[in-house]
């Protein structure tokens, strides 16, 4: 994010940068419904609908947060490199409309919103870990407990000025560190508590629409060029231009890479590959875009996509139930982002810090390794806490009949796809899945 880097100030509003940056955040906004529909095709069809809805309440529940105290909590006056306090940002009173940011063309107004919609869009990346299990409302208070206790002071540390992350000079372009390694270890954390899936390792657990995950796969690629090219706050020297070219180059590569392991380890190209290893390389792009060159961001696209592969079958192996793979491509392809900035990061980009491949040494490695591995303990442990008190009061999962029925129909009394226009007779009743003729059983009986 642009304020890691400090620009020169400049004294008038600029209506190009400030119009850009009103287009980024409409763009970062696209990526939480796009986000619904990935996780919504990635999911058995009894659970499409709780799944988009889970990504789609962050709109609302964070969005009014951030409002009442989040922005006053990420990017006020520091207190103890921990988090951020400005009083007069308290529901977003005494802020002038064309009161510039602190440094750069746009007003506060701007940054505020294009802020908003990273913070929106982070908890609803954990949903897809704990997808077919969670109870509706209690996901709607652990996204208000966590965005305050974690997301909030986690964005200070990284982005905002005193935070220790900033202060340190660890390099997040994007959100490698505030958004995906937190959103990662989050999931990681909360899964731990909550348990796995009712047939886990037992029953086929297939994605529904592949059409729809693809579908929300390219909206993600779409609406991550704002999200990355939009992090540098204006359009004035090309650094932006040059995290646009990587954010594309990178999220290729990753796609050549994912499917390249698949082949030889699987022995096909799957289109579910295909739309997760975009989204790998996505995410390891995020922090290095503005540091790395093309050539760079090739290398990071392509591990990224190997790596992030082969990740996601750890969760067979350790039995954690993982359930979309954010553990997998959020946290692990966050990590690999952000440590191969101390490899490839050449100083010619969004500052003069240089990897070890360009004379610049490990000193950037050990700083990115600090704002990695503290942010991922911290979000780690505080999302489990967060969890197991849920878990021990209201209860974080639904019952095991309500599981194994469908979640939407009893999380939220209605079905994806309505088959009763099908046909009639006994070709309705071989259209009709076994979870909706069992629902409408149950209506009948009622």
């Amino acid at each position: 994010m642009a304020p890691a880097i400090t620009l020169a100030a400049e004294t008038e509003l600029s209506a190009a940068n400030t119009g850009f940056m009103l287009i980024c955040s409409a763009l970062v906004m696209l990526m939480t419904p796009a986000l619904a529909f990935f996780y919504g095709g990635m999911v058995r069809v009894k659970s499409t609908l709780n799944m988009l809805m889970m990504s789609f309440i962050s709109l609302g529940i964070v969005t009014v947060l951030w409002v009442l105290y989040g922005f006053s909590m990420a990017f006020g006056t520091d207190t103890g490199s921990i988090v951020g306090w400005n009083s007069d940002w308290v529901g977003l009173s005494d802020i002038g409309l064309t009161e510039l940011w602190d440094g750069y063309t746009i007003p506060v107004f701007v940054f505020l919103v294009f802020q908003l919609m990273f913070a929106v869009l982070t908890p609803a990346l954990i949903s897809g870990a704990l997808a077919d299990r969670v109870k509706f409302t209690a996901w709607a208070l652990f996204i208000a407990l966590w965005a305050t206790v974690v997301y909030f002071p986690v964005a200070h540390w990284v982005w905002g000025a005193g935070g220790w992350a900033f202060e340190l000079g660890v390099i997040d372009f994007a959100g490698g560190t505030a958004v995906h390694i937190n959103a990662g270890a989050a999931a990681l954390g909360v899964i731990l508590v909550i348990g796995k899936r009712v047939g886990f390792k037992k029953d086929p657990m297939r994605p529904h629409s592949l059409p729809l995950v693809m579908l929300g796969a390219g909206l993600l690629w779409f609406g991550w060029f704002g999200f990355n090219a939009g992090s540098w706050l204006g359009n004035d020297d090309g650094v932006g231009a040059l995290m646009f070219v990587n954010t594309q180059v990178a999220t290729g590569a990753a796609v050549l890479g994912w499917l390249a392991y698949e082949k030889i380890r699987h022995g096909a190209f799957t289109t579910l590959g295909a739309a997760s290893g975009a989204v790998s390389g996505l995410v390891a792009i995020t922090p290095a875009g503005g540091a790395v060159s093309p050539l760079g961001a090739i290398a990071v696209g392509v591990i990224a996509g190997v790596l992030c592969a082969m990740a996601v079958g750890l969760k067979y192996r350790f039995n954690y139930d993982d359930s979309l793979d954010v553990v997998g491509v959020h946290l692990v392809g966050g990590i690999l982002g952000s440590l191969l900035i101390g490899f490839f990061a050449t100083g010619k980009g969004q500052s003069d810090v240089a990897g070890l491949f360009y004379g610049g040494g490990l000193d950037q490695f050990w700083k990115q390794c600090a704002g990695v591995f503290g942010v991922l303990a911290y979000s780690l442990v505080v999302s489990a806490i967060l969890a197991l008190i849920l878990h021990k009061t209201i209860g974080m999962r639904v019952t095991e009949d309500e599981e194994v029925a469908g979640i939407d129909q009893a999380e939220h009394a209605e079905t994806a796809y309505d088959f009763s226009g099908a046909g009639g007779g006994a070709a309705r009743t071989t259209a009709v899945p076994a979870h909706v003729a069992q629902a409408e059983s149950k209506k009948v009986d009622a």
